[in-house]
């Protein structure tokens, strides 16, 4: 008698999970809360942590759970747990176990500062199977406090990181790239090529947004203030190689979509995943903060925003003639980050060109040789030769 195998072992990526139809919601990210015990100079939501009014409008701990039910009903399977500083929230433990008792790959945003033994054995007992996410500040307390403006940070972060290297509960670890700690590159890059489990990805983030709430104008004067000009950044990255991009997957989304959009406005993945902020609103994209391209979950549901509130929302298109007589004709898109997101958080509207992220794309479209000095890439007629080229070199 021969005896039939109750299971057939495979490998992953050799079946659908979803009979060749994709879920309708894959990933969502949960800002649970924007409020922060950090105060950087560069961050686009922080604010305080004792504010007693955002505490008070913040989604529930039920609320946030009955959302995580309907997402993993929908075919989510990647959360992250992001904010402000997500540690904030009294409930973290009980959401985080809640979430991946559904099935949930968690991946936490933090900046360590509240890493808690006790957190630790939490992750180790039951691993959030994505890295946490920690952003680091400076590796001196000079440094770092300069940035974050809260004494004691610095201490606390680095308890909450040596925690986690003690325990060995892994983590990526990233860092903006500021004024104050520009001279610390090499000794961070030092320190990061010792922990075992990081990978080779750039660990600089170099683009700093501004306030999507458009609700603190100094605040935003100064984060611009901080940016890198556009001749600083190539500088650097004529030093530093792929410090800030991968080179050859760039050049491969460059073969893909470098093209005019003509008057398109969303031609990201936004609205196949979403990000619910921490008041319960639903917004297909992170930065994009415009009350009229937001779904309500406290009077609708995951499923209505994906089916029927974000397909009409992509289908805006631009109106503003400066974007149609610019943007709409330029092939820089693998190079640019304008997007109705970017546009909002800088002008407050979806289709006004961001000069910030014209200059910078033409200063690195012209040292790829994409562009000759002088030349407006909406105005260039040859554009497809020159994408060909820059991918076959």
């Amino acid at each position: 008698m021969v005896r039939k195998s109750y299971v057939t072992k495979t490998f992953l990526n050799k079946v659908s999970l979803w009979k060749d139809r994709p879920p309708l919601l894959g990933n969502l990210d949960i800002e649970l809360t924007e409020r922060c015990n950090n105060n950087c100079v560069h961050c686009y939501i922080n604010l305080p942590a004792d504010d007693t009014s955002a505490r008070e409008k913040e989604l529930s701990t039920e609320q946030i759970k009955d959302i995580l039910r309907e997402a993993v009903s929908l075919g989510c399977i990647e959360l992250r747990f992001t904010g402000g500083e997500p540690l904030l929230r009294v409930d973290f433990e009980e959401l985080y176990i809640f979430a991946r008792k559904l099935g949930l790959k968690v991946t936490l945003f933090t900046n360590a500062t509240l890493i808690t033994p006790g957190l630790v054995r939490l992750f180790i007992h039951i691993p959030p199977l994505r890295d946490i996410e920690i952003s680091l500040y400076g590796m001196k307390k000079s440094t770092y406090e300069a940035i974050s403006r809260v004494s004691g940070s610095y201490k606390a972060a680095w308890n909450g990181i040596n925690l986690l290297l003690k325990n060995k509960v892994p983590f990526i670890v990233k860092a903006p790239l500021l004024p104050q700690n520009k001279s610390e590159m090499e000794e961070f890059e030092s320190w990061r090529s010792t922990i075992p489990w990081e990978d080779e990805s750039s660990p600089f983030t170099v683009f700093f947004d501004l306030r999507g709430r458009r609700d603190n104008i100094r605040k935003n004067e100064l984060i611009k203030r901080l940016r890198m000009k556009p001749k600083e950044l190539l500088r650097l990255f004529t030093i530093r190689k792929g410090y800030y991009r991968d080179i050859e997957e760039m050049k491969e989304f460059c073969r893909k979509f470098m093209r005019p959009q003509g008057d398109k406005l969303f031609f990201c993945g936004s609205g196949r995943g979403g990000c619910v902020d921490a008041y319960g609103y639903f917004q297909p994209c992170m930065m994009l903060r415009d009350p009229d391209m937001v779904y309500d979950l406290k009077k609708g549901t995951l499923q209505d925003a994906l089916k029927n509130f974000f397909p009409k929302m992509k289908e805006r298109k631009a109106t503003n003639p400066e974007y149609l007589s610019r943007c709409a004709k330029c092939f820089l898109v693998g190079l640019c980050e304008q997007c109705p997101a970017k546009s909002w958080m800088e002008q407050g509207t979806l289709d006004t060109p961001v000069e910030y992220l014209c200059r910078m794309a033409h200063a690195e479209a012209r040292y790829f040789g994409l562009l000759k000095d002088g030349e407006l890439a909406w105005e260039v007629i040859d554009w497809q030769e020159r994408v060909k080229k820059f991918y076959n070199s």
